[in-house]
């Protein structure tokens, strides 16, 4: 038998994973990555599927336009240096399609790879809080 999902866990508020909502609706899921470090969300499909390619095309829309929400929403609330993302495939969370979108703040190390944003002095936050600001940028 396979191993339970740890992102549908996830959506049910159970497991490793859990992470504050920023923002769902019937398609999508878009988390913040737990801890202190502002400004690195998840957008997922609440519909378990392995990859891009297995999305509907309403999925698939629905999480394009969930990711520019996203980017924009933590360009106006954290003003940061620049905003990434990508899709990496397999990994920890297994094969439940899943989109990074995340901050590399102003005042990061040039020595940090675009990728390495959480580095000692790095900005810390309410994460909490920082959901609650970026929640209604989802729904304008």
């Amino acid at each position: 038998m396979p191993e339970p999902c740890p992102i549908c866990a996830k959506h049910r508020g159970a497991g490793p994973l859990v992470s504050p909502v920023v923002w769902s609706d019937e398609d999508v899921v878009v988390t913040h990555q737990p801890g202190s470090f502002p400004g690195y969300l998840f957008v997922e499909p609440r519909r378990h599927v392995a990859g891009l390619d297995a999305l509907t095309e309403s999925e698939a829309l629905a999480i394009a336009r969930a990711v520019w929400v996203a980017a924009r929403a933590l360009r106006a609330e954290l003003e940061p240096e620049s905003v990434h993302t990508f899709v990496a495939g397999r990994g920890a969370a297994g094969v439940h399609f899943h989109q990074h979108v995340f901050v590399r703040h102003r005042g990061t190390p040039a020595e940090r790879g675009w990728s390495d944003v959480d580095w000692p002095g790095a900005p810390r936050e309410d994460v909490a809080g920082l959901c609650g600001r970026l929640a209604p940028h989802f729904t304008r």
